[in-house]
């Protein structure tokens, strides 16, 4: 049932505009509030906060299933915004913020984007050099955040900031900065893929900040990072399974239907063994990522689970619609063909959210050096 109206929802609502959006480098503020209608953006935030009060199972479905329509870029802006900039604001937030942010952008009144990357700080959060010193009432904010999504169209930004910037992890704190601040400004960045995504680099000027928009409590921001990563890293796995689901559905219809010497091309063994194979993969990667996700949703650490996934899906993502678009010959490489844009899209999984590389990294601390991450 939950499917049924989220597949209404993407003919209704993402369809008939994706191909402009895609042009235009942004979706439309309307997609965001007809979102918010059916009541996608504010799934797991309590009624409280207008939100309907569900476990992360049904955000699953929302971005897997959303995204099983190889339209990644919309599916990604609520992503953005769900579960990476409310998801702090749920977990972290104070009533008078969740009063100001999170209820608002349940209805789609304020639109959220999640700023942490800098130019020489990605995965290695530690090493941020944006500052924000306080100064009476206010903290004065300057610095730099990059790829970030929802960026030029947010109302307001989750960033993570150096407060004292002599004890590395230990002076890193959040800030909710509304975009419309004197300093803030924004630069739209020209993507390889999912480009009706949008994606800014931030500039922070001297932007003066109220303390009452501190995030939680004041150098407790990594933590608070550490925390939000596992359903950050998670979402990515929603969407890069929906996302190859999506291009097996597409593969599957074209090979039925073309056809070469004198049968369609699904009856050839080789390709029939491939999207087995490919399958196979994917039903895997999707028990574990349902099995996770339920562990999340009662509160448990998935913090190694969550980083197999996003290693697993991103890549696999890669895999599929590389295997896939072959499967098409010429006419994958045609722009006017759906693959050739999920082949663009699938290139950034395994970068985003925590690269690969990091990914493998961390499930080798676990599980070779018997390191435990307990957020």
């Amino acid at each position: 049932m939950f499917r049924d109206t989220i597949d209404g929802f993407v003919q209704n609502h993402m369809t008939p505009d994706f191909e402009k959006w895609e042009k235009e480098g942004k979706v439309d503020r309307a997609f965001f509030k007809a979102a918010a209608e059916y009541g996608f953006l504010g799934l797991t935030v309590g009624e409280q906060h207008g939100g309907m009060g569900l476990d992360d199972m049904y955000s699953l479905v929302l971005l897997e299933q959303m995204a099983r329509h190889n339209m990644f870029g919309p599916a990604l802006g609520i992503c953005a915004h769900s579960y990476l900039a409310m998801n702090y604001l749920n977990h972290a937030a104070n009533e008078d913020q969740k009063q100001r942010y999170l209820a608002l952008s349940v209805t789609a009144e304020k639109i959220g984007c999640l700023a942490m990357t800098e130019p020489g700080a990605g995965s290695d959060l530690a090493a941020l050099r944006t500052t924000a010193i306080k100064q009476g009432d206010h903290y004065i904010v300057n610095g730099s955040k990059t790829f970030i999504t929802n960026g030029v169209y947010a109302d307001y930004a989750v960033v993570a900031v150096k407060t004292d910037p002599n004890v590395g992890a230990a002076g890193v704190s959040l800030l909710i900065i509304d975009c419309n601040s004197e300093g803030y400004t924004t630069t739209k960045l020209n993507k390889l893929g999912i480009r009706s995504s949008d994606t800014a680099e931030i500039g922070l000027n001297n932007v003066k900040v109220p303390v009452e928009n501190l995030l939680g409590e004041e150098g407790k921001g990594f933590y608070y990072m550490m925390e939000s990563l596992q359903t950050e890293r998670l979402s990515v796995a929603w969407l890069c399974v929906g996302s190859c689901l999506g291009v097996m559905d597409l593969t599957l219809e074209y090979i039925k239907s073309r056809e070469a010497f004198g049968k369609p091309i699904a009856k050839i063994q080789v390709l029939r063994h491939k999207l087995a194979e490919l399958q196979t993969e994917i039903d895997c990667t999707r028990a574990l990522m349902y099995l996770a996700t339920q562990r999340l949703a009662k509160g448990q650490n998935v913090v190694k689970e969550a980083s197999m996934l996003k290693l697993k899906s991103a890549e696999l993502f890669k895999t599929v619609t590389d295997e896939c678009l072959q499967m098409f010959g010429g006419y994958g490489y045609m722009e006017e063909y759906k693959i050739a844009r999920a082949y663009r899209d699938a290139r950034v999984g395994t970068i985003l959210a925590g690269s690969s590389e990091i990914m493998r990294e961390i499930i080798a601390k676990m599980y070779i050096d018997g390191i435990e991450y307990n957020k």
